[in-house]
């Protein structure tokens, strides 16, 4: 069976991993059109208690009995084939979907659907688009990968025919969606194990932004975009980026410190300034895109200015937690050499004494084929403390590990343990430090236990 006729036949949804940061929202939107929604996570968190405050029951621990009564079973990606609630769906002929299939649903609910996708920079332009719209009083619906500070959640539930989703190029899941406009941010290598090239990733950018019914907003300051696009037949292409033949422009970039400001083109014809609160060069082409979905979607420029220039980030991205002995903690989700070498930089702009790169690999496979990048990108800080390697879905079968990423980073030191890491940057950051944990894992645990004084 379909999805779509699951959907159509079901009314009591169960979510295995509801309190995952992409479950989450799916389970709002699910709810609010009036679907019974039941839930289990193994852990108690943040978006746990959201979910229960739209009277959504969910289980801690997964057990075979949790399905009961559900006639459809949505689970996260990162579930074992082994989990005991899967297997007791399938056991009972409950159709059961990956998330990803669910929310390719969704997206077909809605006459209005703007995916934005690229290696780099997807949370934050979703956020970015989100806070426009929901300022300008457009009532979208969102989906993001990261929590939105004006709202306090990964997602919102809204009234209009809007859907804002932020679509992810891993193992090609982002085919599962029905974008009206692809917001095409960059192309760059990553997911290799996967891809295996640049051209098969390219291929797979390029199906995504021909499925487009209505328009595709790309970086045409991308050299591996421009190619990805070349040649095919698109409904409607608008271009942004700082080069003259771009649509939207930033002229006269400065920055102020590590927040830029620039003058905000459309077709030659000066409409806005824009200021940043987000640090960092690149987030000038994130603010474009943004900006570009946000008024093909029928937004006047102010709203978007004046939205812009009051968004503070996304969870993860550059969010500062606070200060530990006149140490600044801050916590970033860059796990690739291109986002740490622009967060690094970013970093040492803001004028701090000495800047701390506490950096948590991600994949095995990742750290084997970008070794040299990482410890090139790691090179912009003061001071490089690494952690193991965060295998997740992978064996290690690539023989690598962070002694050799440590052999490359000169002065660099490497722990077992986030104890350890915390210990030894408290023991050693002085006054007027920063210290930004990196990584897509769980690294941020080290912030929080810096922030709490555990030595």
């Amino acid at each position: 069976m379909e999805i779509d006729e699951a959907l159509a036949l079901a009314k009591h949804i169960h979510m295995i991993g509801i309190g995952g940061s992409g479950m989450c929202p799916i389970a709002e939107i699910l709810h609010h059109e009036g679907y019974q929604i039941t839930g289990s996570d193994n852990n108690e968190s943040e978006t746990l208690a959201r979910v229960r405050t739209l009277g959504i029951p969910v289980a801690i621990g997964q057990r075979a009995e949790n399905v009961t009564g559900a006639e459809m079973v949505v689970y996260t990606a990162a579930l074992l084939p082994t989990n005991p609630e899967l297997v007791a769906a399938k056991e009972a002929g409950i159709p059961t979907f990956e998330r990803a299939k669910m929310l390719g649903a969704l997206t077909r609910r809605y006459q209005n659907c703007i995916c934005v996708c690229g290696t780099h920079g997807k949370t934050t332009t979703t956020a970015m688009l989100t806070q426009i719209m929901l300022q300008a009083k457009a009532s979208p619906t969102a989906v993001i990968g990261g929590k939105l500070p004006l709202t306090n959640s990964n997602g919102i539930v809204g009234e209009s025919e809007t859907m804002i989703c932020e679509a992810c190029e891993f193992q090609d899941t982002f085919l599962q969606l029905a974008p009206d406009v692809c917001v095409l941010l960059n192309v760059d290598e990553d997911h290799m194990e996967y891809f295996k090239t640049l051209d098969r990733l390219m291929a797979s950018f390029r199906q995504f932004a021909s499925m487009a019914t209505k328009a595709v907003i790309c970086n045409g300051d991308d050299f591996n975009t421009r190619n990805t696009l070349d040649g095919t037949k698109l409904k409607h292409v608008i271009t942004f980026g700082r080069g003259e033949n771009n649509d939207f422009r930033a002229l006269n970039v400065v920055m102020n410190g590590a927040l830029p400001r620039y003058d905000l083109h459309y077709h030659g014809e000066y409409l806005t300034t824009i200021q940043l609160q987000t640090p960092g060069e690149h987030n000038v082409s994130n603010s474009l895109a943004a900006i570009a979905a946000a008024m093909y979607a029928g937004v006047n420029v102010m709203d978007c200015e004046t939205a812009i220039t009051s968004f503070r980030g996304a969870g993860r991205r550059f969010e500062v937690l606070g200060t530990c002995r006149g140490v600044t903690i801050a916590d970033d989700y860059a796990h690739h050499p291109k986002e740490l070498q622009v967060t690094l930089t970013a970093a040492k702009q803001m004028g701090y004494a000495r800047v701390w790169a506490v950096f948590q690999p991600f994949t095995f496979s990742r750290t084997a084929m970008l070794l040299n990048e990482f410890a090139q990108a790691l090179s912009i800080a003061d001071r490089v403390v690494l952690t193991k390697v965060m295998g997740a879905r992978e064996m290690n079968t690539y023989g690598i590990s962070t002694a050799d990423l440590a052999e490359k980073c000169a002065g660099s030191v490497w722990f077992e343990s986030f104890e350890e890491v915390a210990d030894y940057v408290l023991q050693n950051a002085a006054v007027g430090d920063l210290v930004l944990t990196l990584g897509c894992g769980d690294v941020y645990k080290a912030a929080h236990m810096m922030l709490d004084g555990k030595r």
